[in-house]
């Protein structure tokens, strides 16, 4: 039974790392698992061996031997122990004793790499009777995700108006749009990039001459070096262009939510938790209304509506205009041996901004859930509150990637709520600006960048061609489109020529 044990304790360790949610193997692992079964057999014959069946007499070079040998077990196993064992960074346990009361709720790792606030120093002047500073709900705005998305179907899209595509030798593939607003005798100018769009107005006083699409561009970016625009005639340009502008807009976001036990920390212990107290699902009910999954029709965030393959129940809810689904970690489907708990973690790890409420005095480790796609956390705690009022009070604070930009609304001065209407209109506009400001962190900036440039690419070519064809040039053929885009021209020579034949 002692062999069996222990070859158990020498078995691999995965680790998911969620990217996807996959699981990949350490590299010690691997040493483990391809030793040989005689060599680990008789390394457990001389340590379980009676001390009457050893030699009585030993030379010192042989002791030698044998003491080298021991503290390499001892450090192989106190290395797997420690690969396990999950504590504060050691520059903040001095600090934790001066503090006093209670413990902060987050802790960055020993590397860094995460932003936390309130940050640890101020801790300890914060307590329930200070005066509360920041309460505000009426400066808790909202981030847009791309402010002037919209800008075109509000402005231009209704309206009499010109757009224009060229392909810049430095800048690649631009597409412009120009609208002369009469009334206000001014011109109102998108010029789309790869890295971005410009809007600009201009009053028409501007130019003695009517400007070219070349003016027009190069008032907006004096990088742009082309000679010259190719004129859109395309019908439903307006509709690519709209989807264009708007591919990054979505009224829809989804978080996760863990739940975070006294004296857990590590991503098994939180993930394992199976059990809701009455604490935890008052806050999951000032967040939002716990639904049934099956048949539901609003906003599902990738939950499983018809075969109930994520669980029975989500927490949603709808927040200014935005649908939110709230992946909760104890209400998806728990899988027996499995100490990881992919099934929660393939949503949950896959999240770019999570809700942690903790019971007790634990602090969540910032880095503690290993995922590629997880950059902020907001964690939320009961705590006692002033004497006098009689409110369940809770404590907040915010920790994310370093390379993530501060977002507001930012924490009152003390960071606790009393007030459950107020602390959910602040945690839901925290989340929400949380994930739009997560997407200026490098990771998903670059990825954005590339599939902004790859979709522009596509929208000047199919915009450029599919004009040509209007024309009448029968040598271009359009190239492949959305279902809505095809039929214009396909088989003939064009608008035009369509045009010539029916009046002929």
């Amino acid at each position: 039974m002692e062999r069996e044990k222990r070859n158990d304790m020498s078995s691999s360790r995965k680790r998911s790392f969620t990217f996807g949610a996959y699981g990949s193997v350490d590299g010690h692992t691997c040493e483990d698992e391809t030793r040989p079964e005689s060599a680990e057999g008789n390394i457990l014959d001389i340590l379980d061996s009676p001390p009457r069946d050893r030699q009585p007499s030993r030379s010192a070079s042989s002791n030698q031997r044998d003491t080298e040998f021991f503290e390499i077990i001892e450090k192989l196993q106190g290395s797997r122990i420690d690969e396990q064992r999950c504590e504060f960074p050691l520059p903040l346990k001095s600090r934790l004793l001066t503090i006093g009361g209670e413990l902060p709720l987050v802790l960055s790792p020993k590397l860094g790499g995460y932003w936390v606030d309130p940050p640890l120093e101020r801790l300890a002047d914060v307590s329930p009777t200070s005066s509360c500073h920041g309460l505000d709900p009426e400066s808790y705005d909202l981030m847009e995700r791309d402010a002037e998305a919209r800008i075109y179907h509000e402005f231009f899209r209704s309206r009499y108006h010109h757009s224009f595509t060229a392909v810049d030798p430095s800048l690649g593939p631009l597409v412009l749009s120009v609208l002369l607003e009469e009334e206000e005798s001014r011109l109102r100018v998108i010029l789309r990039m790869k890295e971005c769009s410009l809007h600009g107005v201009f009053s028409v006083s501007l130019f003695p001459n009517i400007p070219s699409a070349v003016e027009l561009a190069k008032m907006l970016c004096d990088r742009v070096t082309v000679s010259k625009f190719e004129a859109i005639s395309y019908l439903k340009a307006p509709e690519l262009i709209t989807a264009f502008d708007e591919h990054r807009v979505s009224p829809n976001f989804k978080f996760g939510i863990l739940y975070q036990k006294n004296g857990q920390f590590t991503e098994e212990d939180i993930l394992c938790n199976t059990e809701e107290s009455e604490e935890f699902k008052e806050l999951l009910s000032i967040l939002g209304e716990t639904i049934q999954l099956q048949g539901f029709a609003g906003f599902r965030g990738g939950l499983d509506v018809c075969h109930g393959q994520t669980g029975r129940e989500a927490v949603a809810t709808s927040f200014h205009g935005r649908e939110i689904m709230f992946h909760v970690a104890t209400k998806l489907p728990f899988t027996d041996g499995d100490p990881q708990q992919l099934q929660r973690k393939r949503h949950i790890g896959n999240d770019i901004v999570a809700l942690v409420y903790q019971e007790g005095q634990t602090p969540f480790l910032s880095d503690v859930i290993k995922s590629h796609f997880l950059h902020c956390f907001l964690v939320v705690r009961r705590t006692p509150g002033p004497e006098d009022a009689g409110k369940t009070a809770y404590r907040v604070s915010v920790t994310a990637r370093e390379d993530v930009p501060p977002f507001g609304p930012f924490l009152p001065d003390p960071p606790i709520f009393t007030d459950g209407s107020l602390l959910r209109e602040f945690l839901l506009t925290k989340l929400i600006n949380a994930e739009i400001s997560c997407y200026k962190a490098q990771r998903f900036s670059r990825l954005e960048l590339r599939t902004r440039s790859l979709l522009l690419e596509s929208l000047q070519v199919e915009l450029a061609t599919r004009s040509k064809c209007m024309m009448g040039n029968p040598s271009l053929s359009a190239p492949p489109s959305s279902e809505g885009a095809r039929g214009v021209s396909e088989g003939t020579g064009g608008f035009i020529e369509n045009f010539k034949v029916r009046v002929g």
